[in-house]
């Protein structure tokens, strides 16, 4: 089995991102803007070991939306985790320079509670608790 293939490797690159948004802003030159960004792959990669443990297919893709439309199928997904979708702006839009207004600490503790649920969730789906 490649590493693509393997829900564990892909529940181990969330972890890493989720582990490296946790960390905060340990000085003044990091933005939440990028702490959220890492929020958002913890949350893609998580769902994604979940899709790739069902062996569906997904497109390349930041949008959680579209992914979680993928499990339906094969899950409930509940209200809870669908707020996961909020996260998807920070895959592309917050990542460069533009016009966006400048995230927040309670945005960054909003999506990093968001990407630990999600985690945690695929964690508990694929049975690797």
């Amino acid at each position: 089995m490649s590493d693509i293939d393997n829900p564990e490797i892909w529940l181990t690159r969330a972890r890493s991102s989720l582990a490296r948004a946790g960390q905060g802003r340990l000085d003044e030159d990091i933005l939440y803007e990028d702490l959220c960004f890492d929020c958002h792959q913890a949350v893609e990669k998580s769902i994604k070991a979940v899709l790739v443990f069902l062996k569906e297919d997904f497109p390349w893709t930041h949008s959680i939306s579209k992914l979680f439309s993928l499990l339906e199928s094969h899950l409930k997904i509940s209200d809870e985790l669908r707020k996961a979708d909020l996260l998807t702006r920070y895959a592309t839009k917050t990542r460069y320079p533009g016009e966006y207004d400048p995230l927040t600490e309670d945005d960054f503790k909003e999506a990093l509670l968001i990407a630990k649920k999600v985690y945690h969730w695929a964690e508990e789906t694929i049975g690797l608790l």
